[in-house]
């Protein structure tokens, strides 16, 4: 709970500074353009459908997300949570090659925040994941593993 507070106060920073950020995955760099697709194939979302419990390391250090994908009358939907923050609808989603990219916004503390969350299998562990905050001002990267059913 306290990473994640330290990660809320850092974001609110590169909200409003819009400073540097870290380093983010190469793999998981997925331009701009791509992640304005305006649709998913149901083909293509299959792999991600459920939910995933995000294990993230930023700037900041750790923070763990719970991310539902799913889909809703033909269309992708999902939403983000954790601890610190509540449950952030998500309704933005494509693909870039195999990474499956979402998109949503939020404000904090009266200021707009652009997010993209991107989910790339990976042959030889866990799938890569990654949120971008403010267009690379604050960058959080590590894996996405699939949460039992009971939890």
């Amino acid at each position: 709970m306290v990473e994640m507070t330290l990660v809320a106060a850092a974001l609110l920073a590169a909200s409003v500074t819009f400073g540097a950020g870290a380093e983010a995955d190469p793999a998981l760099t997925v331009p701009r353009q791509a992640a304005a697709a305006p649709s998913i194939a149901p083909a293509d979302l299959a792999p991600f459908l459920g939910e995933w419990t995000l294990n993230l390391s930023g700037p900041n250090g750790p923070a763990t997300m719970v991310l539902s994908i799913r889909n809703e009358k033909d269309k992708a939907a999902g939403d983000l949570s954790s601890d610190a923050m509540p449950k952030q609808a998500i309704s933005d989603f494509s693909m870039s090659e195999k990474t499956l990219v979402m998109n949503y916004s939020f404000t904090w503390e009266g200021n707009p925040v652009s997010a993209v969350i991107s989910m790339t299998p990976s042959p030889d562990g866990p799938p890569k994941a990654q949120i971008d905050f403010a267009g690379g001002a604050y960058v959080m990267t590590g894996t996405a593993a699939k949460r039992d059913k009971e939890k």
